[in-house]
């Protein structure tokens, strides 16, 4: 069942805070284990890696298309 509705609120809103709130319970990286921080870093990197692929394709397909746009008639 969507929740959000029912408590009149945009279901985005909701999403955002419920990640504001998983963020602020999350224990911090100084209590955890050695091997659980190495974990959570790793999967951190890869998430960063990610988003930085994802923004190096999506700005040369911005410049490709800006470039065609420049040059044509």
């Amino acid at each position: 069942m969507m929740i959000a509705p029912k408590l009149d609120i945009h279901p985005d809103t909701l999403s955002k805070w419920t990640r504001l709130h998983e963020r602020a319970n999350a224990p911090a990286v100084n209590d955890l284990p050695d091997r659980e921080k190495i974990r959570r870093l790793e999967r951190e990197n890869r998430e960063l890696r990610q988003a930085n692929e994802i923004l190096r394709k999506a700005s040369a397909y911005f410049a490709e298309g800006e470039l065609d746009r420049r040059f044509r008639p």
